[in-house]
């Protein structure tokens, strides 16, 4: 993980060089009224042209509002740290649920997909919180999980808690009376992204893309359906989170166009694994790993006959989809919209 001085940062470079590097360190300089200094000069030099008086009303020196300045950089960086390139993750196997031995040892490289496939309450969320977690035999499954073929010590994987995977839960709510286009200007913010405006602009689209029905950038997240935020989350986590390592649960239940996202998810080298009920999105992953009783049953790679039968669960699928929105439509169903079916 790359460290970076920012006391010798700020105390060395003109605060307009700061700021086209962390577009974000502006909102320090609104919030404590110094949204006016001269950017060509560092910020210690540029405090001692304005007087006192105007920080002293938030109770800070001049020596206090550097020091302030400096932390705010330091902690941005801690929650959004440039992390090593993140090959692969490992599963190494724990137990079940009567504690008989999983013996699995699973490598997943960038940019593949990884399906988990069990009955209902088999454990498939388990593995992904495992996975979260990034567990090291500490918890119920005892599994372990690598990171680039090492384990981690408390200390760095805790350090990345939340910030190496990316996770998609089944049920989603919006608590902020946030815009779309507030919201993305909100994330790529945090996350520092070069090219903002047009990140935003890219997911956006991608979102309205992935949406069954589509919604305006005006339009406030709280009101967006359970589709819609799924779209939302799956184009800001592919244009905007720098998570390498992606867990989705149960997609199929989003109302979005499930394939396509995890084609997208795919592209950008992530390392997805998808919990899911649905053959099409199980066949279309490169590997699939079967739970039952709590524990990994077995892992199967995905056969060319499965993957040559894909093009007729693929018909399948449409055709039921075209049911689904005869239905939506408050349409009667015909015999004709079933032909695919019989093929």
């Amino acid at each position: 993980m790359r460290t970076i001085d920012f006391r010798q940062l700020v105390e060395t470079k003109a605060i307009g060089e700061i700021l086209a590097q962390y577009p974000v360190a502006r909102d320090f300089l609104v919030n404590f009224n110094l949204a006016d200094l001269p950017q060509t000069f560092p910020l210690a030099a540029a405090l001692e042209q304005v007087d006192e008086v105007r920080f002293a009303d938030f109770g800070l020196t001049r020596a206090d509002v550097v020091d302030q300045f400096i932390l705010f950089l330091e902690t941005l960086i801690e929650r959004n740290p440039v992390h090593d390139k993140i090959d692969s993750i490992t599963i190494l196997g724990g137990q079940d649920k009567q504690g008989n031995q999983e013996n699995v040892c699973l490598t997943i490289h960038a940019g593949q997909i990884i399906s988990i496939v069990g009955s209902t309450g088999s454990g498939k969320s388990q593995l992904l919180s495992d996975i979260e977690c990034i567990a090291q035999r500490d918890t119920p499954t005892k599994r372990q999980i690598l990171v680039n073929g090492k384990a981690l010590n408390d200390e760095a994987r805790f350090k990345m808690g939340g910030k190496l995977v990316a996770q998609l839960s089944q049920n989603m709510n919006f608590v902020m009376d946030l815009s779309v286009a507030e919201f993305l200007e909100m994330h790529t913010k945090s996350r520092m992204c070069q090219n903002s405006a047009q990140v935003i602009r890219q997911c956006f689209a991608c979102a309205n893309e992935l949406a069954g029905e589509k919604f305006a950038a005006e339009t406030k997240v709280t009101q967006l359906s359970g589709g819609q935020s799924r779209a939302l989350m799956i184009a800001s986590t592919a244009h905007i989170s720098a998570s390498p390592i992606v867990l989705i649960d149960e997609i199929e239940n989003a109302g979005v166009d499930r394939k396509q996202a995890i084609q997208l998810l795919a592209k950008k080298e992530k390392i997805v694994l998808i919990s899911t009920h649905d053959p099409l999105l199980a066949l279309n992953a490169d590997k699939r790993i079967v739970i039952k009783n709590g524990g990994i049953y077995k892992i199967i790679k995905t056969s060319a006959q499965e993957r040559q039968s894909l093009s007729r669960i693929e018909a399948l699928d449409s055709t039921l989809q075209a049911v689904r929105h005869q239905l939506r439509m408050g349409n009667l169903i015909e015999l004709t919209d079933l032909k695919e079916e019989k093929t």
